[in-house]
């Protein structure tokens, strides 16, 4: 593949006075297809042969791991998100790069056509079986599913429920030496009416069906509450179950061991937060590397950035796996916040997940879903076009509010601090162009989104501020309003630690200003905060009108 620069213009650092530096230029250099993008904003790889957690500042929820030969594979949660189950790739489980959606939508069932929050695609396990890889998920409302492929930048299979059941959830499987098949589930108190239980069920031979009426292998109710996200696996005759118990930002890590796969199981905690600041450690997946190093990859959270993810060493005392650090020679380890870098036998460069996007060759990054099963009647993205044209889609009700509007493209947030900007131009076509609107958003269960739109008197902003009041509904006010001379402007939003937002519009690209007062970012049910654009109109005005995005850009 042949390099070639990509040579943009910044706007840098607009202060809370309004000022910014015009005179900086930022050169991107990345190869094609993304293979070697370097964020600005974060970099886990401190390129001395160590890393930095987390390895990804970014929320993918429930991380499962496989290896096959030299390349790792990594999917996680994507609840309502579309395209779902994410497909990362990395040489050396530090640089990683989103190379495909396992779930193209969440097509299953039709009702995902619309926001389901905190509903749909929940803690995945990928493996790797006779030359195919297996994705495994539970939805805690209709049952297991399973995808598969023997290519996994290619296309998967379209979901197979493997058992419908409702409050099923976290299934991961093993193939056993005997020829058996297995799979092991939590449970979803929601949903099922029981929690902090784990269950070994028997599937066939080519994993696609529960032929067994399961069989409860572990109570953690006493000491190990919310014990959840089992990952099932075998070594040195031991079958183990990892599983994270004590709750998401309180828990710890809990390892159960037999020599039956049905039990009884040997416990012992091997990580917990101790007296470090990595609050959880939550779900994960344990791999090895070429090397035999054992390694834990796993997420913590952290409330509007989402569950980011870690990766902590692993040793093995006495068939027990040891992750982190024992700082306190209790026996139980804690996360590490830096550590070297895993043996993989050769160094491969840095490489992050692509956050800008110049919206070229009519291919979006990989780094984009949308708020639900997206539709090819959102938006035109021609191969020739360097730009991305939204289309003013209706909104489903006139009283509908930006959080269940389906049409909202978006992206995590990837780092404790960044600054988001894009420059959009909005074209109502005809006469009708009242209702018609286009902008930036940070989405959470409290929101805000700056938006253009026309009225009588010409071109506005509006800042607009929302809160969620249940899953299908949420308060919506604007905050403050701006006029501007035409119908392009620059939108920017800058995040602070603590998810601090302020918004920005520009009409040269040069002198920002604030609008509105800051917006703290919050996390929506079991995902972080997200960042992205939209192009919407109000139902029952004469179709058309559109607003092209010229370029998304990350930047410090």
């Amino acid at each position: 593949m042949k390099n070639f620069i990509v040579l943009v213009w910044f706007v840098l650092g607009a202060s809370l006075c309004g000022c910014s530096n015009s005179n900086k230029t930022k050169k991107i250099t990345y190869t094609k297809d993304s293979d070697h993008y370097i964020s600005e904003v974060w970099i886990s790889d401190n390129g001395d042969g160590t890393y930095k957690n987390p390895i990804l500042y970014a929320d993918y929820s429930d991380p499962d791991v496989v290896r096959v030969g030299d390349d790792y594979y990594l999917t996680a949660s994507s609840f309502n998100c579309s395209p779902g189950l994410p497909i990362l790739h990395s040489n050396d489980l530090v640089n990683w790069d989103i190379v495909n959606y396992a779930l193209p939508h969440v097509d299953y069932k039709e009702v995902f056509d619309v926001p389901q929050h905190g509903k749909g695609v929940w803690a995945p396990s990928i493996r790797y079986h006779n030359n195919e890889f297996y994705i495994y998920w539970g939805d805690p409302d209709w049952g297991i599913y399973m995808v598969k492929t023997k290519d996994p930048f290619g296309k998967w299979s379209k979901p197979l429920l493997v058992q419908g059941a409702k409050g099923m959830i976290d299934p991961s499987p093993l193939w056993d030496e005997n020829g058996k098949v297995y799979l092991v589930t939590g449970w979803a108190g929601s949903r099922a009416n029981i929690n902090s239980v784990l269950t070994i069920w028997e599937m066939n031979e080519e994993g696609t069906k529960i032929i067994s009426a399961g069989k409860h292998v572990f109570d953690g109710h006493e000491n190990h509450h919310t014990v959840e996200g089992p990952k099932l696996y075998k070594k040195g005759g031991y079958y183990y179950i990892f599983c994270p118990a004590g709750g998401v930002e309180t828990g710890w890590q809990l390892i159960l061991r037999s020599k039956d796969i049905y039990g009884p199981y040997e416990e012992k905690v091997v990580m917990h937060q101790g007296s470090t600041n990595i609050n959880g450690p939550h779900q994960g997946s344990w791999v090895e590397t070429q090397t035999g190093e054992s390694w834990f990859l796993h997420f913590q959270d952290k409330k509007a950035y989402g569950r980011v993810l870690h990766m902590n060493p692993v040793s093995w005392i006495d068939n027990w796996p040891m992750m982190g650090e024992d700082i306190n020679n209790d026996g139980i380890g804690e996360p590490v916040s830096s550590y070297q870098k895993p043996n993989v036998g050769e160094t491969y460069p840095i490489n992050t997940p692509k956050e800008s996007d110049e919206f070229i060759n009519g291919k979006l990054g990989m780094q984009w879903q949308w708020a639900a099963n997206h539709s090819i009647k959102w938006m035109v993205h021609l191969p020739d076009q360097d730009y991305l044209r939204l289309l003013n889609y209706p909104k489903p009700e006139p009283s509908t509010s930006l959080w269940m509007v389906p049409n909202l493209l978006m992206q995590k947030f990837p780092a404790p601090e960044f600054v988001a900007t894009t420059k959009v131009k909005l074209t109502t076509e005809w006469d009708v162009w009242q209702g018609k609107k286009a902008g930036l958003t940070v989405m959470g269960d409290d929101y805000a989104y700056l938006a253009m739109s026309k009225d009588e008197e010409g071109y506005k902003l509006e800042l607009f501020k929302g809160n969620m009041i249940d899953k299908y509904s949420a308060n919506e006010e604007m905050e403050t309003a701006v006029r501007i001379k035409s119908n392009e402007a620059y939108l920017r939003v800058e995040v602070k630690e603590g998810g601090l937002c302020q918004f920005y519009y520009s009409e040269d690209g040069k002198k920002y200003h604030p609008i509105g007062t800051a917006h703290t970012a919050t996390p929506e049910l079991w995902i972080g905060a997200k960042v992205g654009i939209f192009a919407l109109m109000e139902p029952g005005i004469r179709v058309g009108g559109y607003a092209d995005f010229y370029w998304f850009r990350i930047t410090k």
